[in-house]
């Protein structure tokens, strides 16, 4: 099972005030190295979220470059007849538009932006 980063801080944090709160050095000592431990353990967390964060937003625009051509582009089609029979079902389909491109890369910029902070 692998541990959360808010999980492993919360545990830091813990620690922590375990080793600033205890009476015995010997206590103080396990607990402030407990602290380093779990800092350690969060650290991988957080490179192991970030990293799943950043692989979910390249499959997501991946995944919309494989997509069929938007409305737009299907309804100037040399062949209009085909792109008035694909336009219903491209209606249908939200993802499907140019405006569901702007989505995803805003998405993956603010993504981005988290996983660097």
């Amino acid at each position: 099972m692998e541990l959360s980063s808010t999980f492993c801080r919360m545990q830091e944090n813990v620690q922590r005030d375990r080793a600033t709160n205890a009476k015995l050095q010997n206590v103080r000592l396990v607990a402030g190295k407990a602290a380093k431990a779990w800092d350690a353990v969060a650290l991988a967390a957080e490179q192991r979220e970030a990293r799943r964060e950043r692989t979910r937003i390249i499959a997501d625009i991946k995944a919309f470059q494989n997509q069929p051509a938007a409305i737009e582009d299907r309804l100037l089609s040399e062949n209009p007849d085909r792109g008035f029979e694909n336009f219903k079902q491209a209606r249908e389909d939200p993802r499907r538009s140019s405006s569901a491109y702007v989505r995803i890369m805003r998405s993956a910029l603010c993504g981005m932006q988290k996983c660097r902070s």
